[in-house]
């Protein structure tokens, strides 16, 4: 899995990508279904949080979350992330299974 990190409007500061490394690793189990996961982070008033991931079938997941404190943002998004990857995961078994 290819990832990229990008902040917009501001520097990521290296406790802030220490932190979006670590939850990454949350997702490890899913390095061989995912090509790769894109992650956007902008500050406006709040932290938004954007992540598109390409999984090796086609499909194409997108999840956003936002919050005024960056890790409860992250966690978020990884909480949303972490569903949709195993749904996605789900639905190829099932279709394999046929």
């Amino acid at each position: 899995m290819t990832k990229s990190v990008s902040a917009v409007g501001f520097d990521l500061e290296k406790k802030q990508s220490d932190m979006i490394e670590k939850k990454f690793k949350r997702i490890e189990y899913a390095d061989d279904l995912i090509v790769d996961l894109i992650l956007r982070v902008k500050r406006d008033k709040q932290y938004s949080f954007d992540a598109t991931c390409n999984f090796r079938w086609g499909t194409q997941g997108h999840v956003t979350s936002s919050d005024y404190d960056f890790g409860a943002g992250l966690n978020k998004l990884m909480d949303v992330l972490d569903m949709k990857i195993k749904k996605e995961k789900d639905k190829i078994q099932e279709k394999n299974k046929i």
